[in-house]
């Protein structure tokens, strides 16, 4: 029986695909939850479409689903839908170009973050109890920041990503989100096997004194009460530096380091992993996803073997900091979510600012949590906590022993608004479609095919922006969808 997709009036959280059968086990630890899943992960029946129309149509219907999709099925969990991921998973702002931006039930005039924005939309609108992001720079701490969410990124290749479009091989991982503390939980259980060698009950304490000083005054103040929460449930926090001594031989500033290590090694792993697809397929790109990947490919093999002995030598500093008992406290993001509609130039200069706090834990491959544990302007804003490598299910058990503060700003409870009928399409947009739906049911695409593929792909996306922009809601939308996609079921993919 098909899975009934939540009505989504406003969130525009979710991919309309024509809904497909997907089975769950009937009981289990997960039974009667139900949860979203980032369009860079395969779940038979559906495409992939890692935000991008020519990953799209050349992506075929998926015949397996990812294990770590396979395994919350299998623990009872039903699943609802596939949701908008920035383009390739490369960038941090939450607006795809081609599929538009999903909203912030939080703080609805302000941004989401990406790229797991759908993931994160879907479960702050409260569409799914639990939704699965990727993290590569911060793609789920950001939005939980953000969403007031529960966010985690795990320990470094602790969850299998076979069956997941990827973007940097030594720095993606799959992550997820909650709203409350004993979803998170539940699902952790799950994704994660006993640590070998957990946290104690009463872990160390330390707080990254570096990384709050590249906060305003006014953010440091918001995030206090976090702070006092986790150290009146375990002690005093010792303050260190994260990033290491102050500056290296040469004077720099030690965050500056790291910071341009992460950009490194992030670029020059993602243009090794899609280069060769973005130029023999002519991906078109957003303008700031495309930037990024024309700075990827400057980057020599020489500048990332030199980031790549930064990274070890920051993670053996982190490796000794933390031992096997600590919890490390450090900020989530510079600040709350920038409103929608900020100029481009102003977003870079927070996505960077952020970089500088969220670019250290990819680097030496520790789980992290963003905690919604704090809030101003009304709005959102996450404090985190770092742990040892490997010790992922033992460190959201110690979360979930701790009461968010007061102040705290979280996802609000959101009762489902009833479906509104979907607009008619426009001749060239039925056309648009007919044209996909021909494609993806088995028809080559040919090289001299892209441009249309590009010029089709805008009617088509129009024809699902339209309702967004009116609010009204994926499950409409895909019914209109639905006949001209149809053909789409058969069996042909390509293996990211």
């Amino acid at each position: 029986m098909s899975p009934p997709f939540p009505p989504a009036p406003s969130s525009r959280a979710f991919l309309p695909y024509p809904e497909a059968p997907v089975p769950h086990a009937p009981h289990g630890p997960l039974a009667g939850l139900c949860f979203a899943v980032k369009d860079l992960f395969d779940v038979a029946g559906y495409p992939t479409g890692a935000g991008n129309p020519h990953v799209l149509v050349r992506s075929g219907i998926k015949t397996a689903h990812a294990p770590v999709v396979a395994g919350l099925l299998a623990a009872g969990a039903r699943f609802v839908g596939k949701t908008v991921t920035d383009e390739l998973a490369f960038s941090a702002i939450g607006d795809n170009v081609h599929f538009g931006a999903p909203v912030n039930a939080a703080a609805p005039e302000r941004i989401t973050g990406g790229s797991s924005s759908g993931s994160a939309s879907a479960v702050s609108h409260g569409q799914c109890d639990f939704a699965l992001g990727s993290d590569t720079g911060g793609s789920v701490r950001g939005p939980a920041s953000h969403c007031g969410l529960y966010g985690m990124r795990p320990t470094q290749d602790r969850i299998s990503l076979t069956g997941c479009f990827p973007l940097c091989a030594t720095l993606d991982t799959c992550g997820f989100f909650a709203r409350d503390a004993a979803t998170f939980q539940r699902v952790a259980d799950i994704l994660f096997e006993p640590d070998s060698r957990p946290l104690p009950a009463r872990p160390r304490v330390l707080i990254a004194t570096d990384l709050f000083d590249l906060l305003a005054p006014e953010v440091r103040a918001a995030l206090q009460p976090g702070i006092d929460t986790i150290e009146a449930a375990w002690g005093k926090a010792q303050p260190v530096r994260a990033g290491g001594p102050e500056s290296d031989a040469s004077g720099a500033d030690a965050l500056a380091v790291l910071y341009q290590a992460y950009r490194v090694l992030q670029g020059w792993e993602a243009w090794q992993m899609q280069g060769e697809r973005i130029e023999r397929d002519g991906l078109r790109l957003g303008p700031d996803v495309a930037a990024r990947f024309a700075y990827a490919r400057s980057i020599t093999a020489e500048q990332a073997a030199h980031a790549l002995a930064l990274r070890h030598t920051f993670t053996a500093w982190i490796t000794e900091l933390c031992g096997d008992d600590a919890v490390l406290i450090l900020p989530t993001q510079p600040d709350i979510a920038p409103l929608r509609g900020t100029p481009a130039a102003e977003i870079e200069v927070y996505r960077n600012r952020a970089t500088h706090l969220m670019g250290l834990t990819p680097l030496c491959g520790f789980p992290q949590v963003s905690l919604p544990f704090a809030g101003r302007l009304g709005a959102p804003l996450g404090l985190s906590l770092l742990s040892p490598a490997g010790t992922d299910r033992s460190l959201v058990a110690r979360i979930a022993e701790l009461t968010p503060p007061a102040s705290a700003i979280r996802a609000p409870e959101l009762a489902p608004a009833p479906s509104p009928t979907a607009p008619a399409l426009t001749g060239t947009e039925q056309a648009a479609l007919g044209w996909y739906a021909r494609t993806m049911s088995g028809a080559p695409v040919q090289d001299e095919d892209l441009e249309t593929v590009a010029a089709l792909a805008q009617p088509v996306v129009r024809a699902v922006r339209l309702a967004a922009s009116r609010d009204l809601d994926w499950t409409s939308t895909r019914q209109t969808l639905a006949p001209l996609l149809l053909a789409a079921r058969a069996p042909r993919e390509e293996t990211w």
